[in-house]
């Protein structure tokens, strides 16, 4: 497995379109909505390919990583995921060391077309436990562009 350097940061909000409103205007980056696709994980979603940001906030009334992570800390820098060429390899380098995978995102095809407007041939991540890994919630991440 080879890294590929920094994909982008997540950040925890309480109000996604506020955070939306000024770090586009700040940055003058673009956000697109990807909160069809975070659903099931219960927040909703605002990504930023051109300027590396995930905004985050958690749906109304469900658990998610998210809700924990604002009640234990407030809003602000959440994590990173990095960019690899082998996101399996790194799953299993992962397990090895003993660190916990929590969860993983792939999408097929039809979702890519759907959540990503066909940008990627692959998209597939997974979540590690942050308590394993110095307390940084990381992802690794292969997302092979088309």
């Amino acid at each position: 497995m080879k890294p590929l350097g920094v994909n982008r940061v997540i950040m925890a909000v309480e109000d996604i379109d506020k955070a939306v409103d000024i770090y586009s205007k700040l940055l003058g980056c673009t956000f697109e909505d990807q909160s069809e696709a975070a659903e099931p994980h219960g927040v909703r979603v605002a990504l930023s390919w051109d300027g590396g940001i995930e905004m985050c906030t958690p749906l109304p009334g469900r658990d998610s990583l998210i809700q924990t992570f604002l009640e234990q800390h407030g809003e602000g820098l959440m994590g990173v995921i990095f960019s690899v060429d082998d996101v399996e390899e790194g799953r299993e380098r992962a397990e090895k060391l003993g660190i916990e995978i929590l969860g993983e995102i792939e999408f097929d095809q039809d979702q890519i077309k759907r959540f990503h407007k066909d940008r990627f041939r692959k998209y597939k991540e997974y979540a590690l436990n942050p308590a394993q890994t110095c307390g940084v919630f990381m992802e690794l991440a292969q997302i092979d562009q088309k």
